[in-house]
């Protein structure tokens, strides 16, 4: 599959930029920022795959909005971005709560934010979900997913997306202290990514959580023939965690510790148990919505 290779390429491309750009970018925006060294290197890497895409889609045929799953008129799309956005946010926010009634989150450090860093959580967590969001769903759902469906259908497109998005998630995501960030940083990170693979086991409640919500979103994708619900999904279950993520810390420890992973500390098999008769329902309803836009 030629479109395949070519993004397989780019990822490649893509951990180089991260091995030797990640390190000098950090030598920037630490002082400024508290970003975390392993976050820079993720969005070096996203950087490095919008400019890779830019470069070889003439080529694979991808010249159009269409070909990027923007093939439709502005109102619709973010009209769809915006439910899919609501949907993202409240059936995340379900999970959360299930999560915290069997014990498998602590709240206590919510106590000690105010209100205003309340608010900057929120708006930051916003910014940066539809920003991972857009892109993402622009590159895999987009591109990556019209050139797989031309060259072997939708079931391909969907399975081969769903299974690279899975495993982008473990890019970069290996953790470097503030204080042992060295010149080498940028290779060791890309190193200890790699590292991740090696073990399956560590990883594979994670990476299958990652592969079922890929399918939802490519199952959707595939449905509404454009990215603009699952830019809203995702952007909404993004924001949802990164909020979690500050105000919250993982009971392993609790009874039903292991439903947690060992990844970050969230998705795993209960999220995966939830993903299911989610996307059930999602695939459904876009499938009725559809059917609803069709006719009008």
């Amino acid at each position: 599959m030629r479109t395949l290779g070519c993004f397989l390429g780019l990822f490649l491309v893509g951990f180089g930029c991260i091995a030797a750009f990640t390190y000098p970018a950090w030598l920037l925006l630490h002082p400024h920022f508290s970003f975390p060294f392993h976050r820079i290197g993720e969005r070096i890497g996203m950087l490095a795959l919008l400019v890779g895409l830019s470069v070889v889609a003439r080529p694979l045929g991808l010249i159009d909005r269409a070909s990027f799953g923007f093939g439709v008129a502005r109102r619709p799309f973010t009209q769809e971005a915006l439910l899919g956005l609501a949907l993202g946010i409240a059936t995340m926010a379900a999970l959360v709560c299930v999560m915290s009634a069997v014990g498998l989150l602590n709240f206590s450090r919510a106590a000690h934010v105010t209100f205003g860093g309340c608010i900057k959580l929120l708006f930051a967590g916003a910014l940066s979900a539809v920003a991972v969001a857009f892109i993402e769903e622009t590159f895999l759902r987009g591109a990556l997913f019209t050139g797989i469906e031309r060259e072997s259908g939708g079931t391909a497109a969907v399975i081969g997306t769903s299974l690279i998005y899975s495993a982008t998630h473990f890019f970069a995501s290996y953790k470097i202290a503030p204080d042992q960030v060295t010149a080498g940083s940028g290779v060791t990170l890309v190193l200890g990514t790699l590292h991740l693979f090696a073990d399956p086991s560590s990883i594979a409640d994670a990476f299958l959580c990652l592969f079922a919500v890929g399918m939802v979103l490519g199952t959707i994708r595939r449905t509404t023939g454009n990215i603009a619900a699952c830019i809203g999904l995702h952007a909404g279950w993004v924001w949802v965690m990164l909020v979690v993520h500050e105000l919250s810390a993982p009971q392993r420890g609790a009874a039903g510790g292991f439903l947690l992973s060992r990844f970050d500390g969230f998705v795993g098999w209960l999220v995966l148990a939830w993903t299911i008769p989610m996307g059930i329902g999602l695939r459904r309803l876009y499938i009725n919505r559809s059917g609803i836009n069709h006719r009008g």
